[in-house]
């Protein structure tokens, strides 16, 4: 064998071992990012318990027992999110005391408060998902493992899933399912759109 040869042969020696450290570093940080903070939380859609996106401590649902929740699912990135956030905005303030909302973080790729701030929401409760292929297991739960965003979850006064809208809510869609589900009517101007 060649000198040239015994190198090109090393070469690509090399080169194997490279890919195959890049390949397995790749899987284990992708293995370890989806259960990034998974521990201690749960994604149950029947009794969810999840981080805060800033401070510390835990939202769940049995924080809401005995009135109606609506849990709105949110990213940096989703320009349904945007659209849909200021009906939202506006209703929840029109029924502050009557009905809870809560902002979930899913599926994220930059920063978790930026729909929260540009919208006025950061009195909600505001949560991360965690858990799931990227940081999203209650998200896919409750979406029958779509990718979609947004989605919505409507809870009883007892904490029971009522029923889940995959994809944006306008104003309009939004009073009429405040209205089906909760007999609650909100002014056109409590929820724009």
């Amino acid at each position: 064998m060649t000198r040239s040869a015994v190198h090109r042969s090393t070469v690509r020696w090399w080169a194997l071992v490279i890919a195959g450290i890049t390949l397995v570093a790749t899987v284990a940080f992708v293995a370890f990012r989806g259960d990034e903070g998974a521990a201690g939380y749960s994604t149950d859609p029947a009794a969810w318990d999840l981080p805060r996106i800033n401070g510390t401590g835990h939202i769940r649902l049995t924080d809401f027992a005995g009135r109606p929740l609506v849990v709105n699912f949110f990213a940096s990135w989703c320009v349904a999110c945007d659209a849909e956030l200021p009906g939202f905005a506006a209703a929840s303030a029109a029924l502050r005391g009557q009905v809870a909302f809560v902002g979930v973080n899913a599926l994220e790729t930059g920063d978790r408060s930026f729909m929260p701030r540009r919208h006025g929401i950061t009195w909600w409760p505001l949560a991360r998902d965690v858990g799931g292929s990227n940081g999203d297991g209650l998200h896919r739960a409750l979406s029958g493992g779509l990718d979609a965003m947004p989605i919505t979850a409507w809870y009883d006064s007892h904490g029971r899933l009522l029923h889940v809208d995959r994809g944006a809510l306008p104003g309009s869609a939004l009073r009429a399912r405040l209205h089906e589900l909760y007999a609650i009517d909100v002014p056109a101007s409590g929820a724009a759109g």
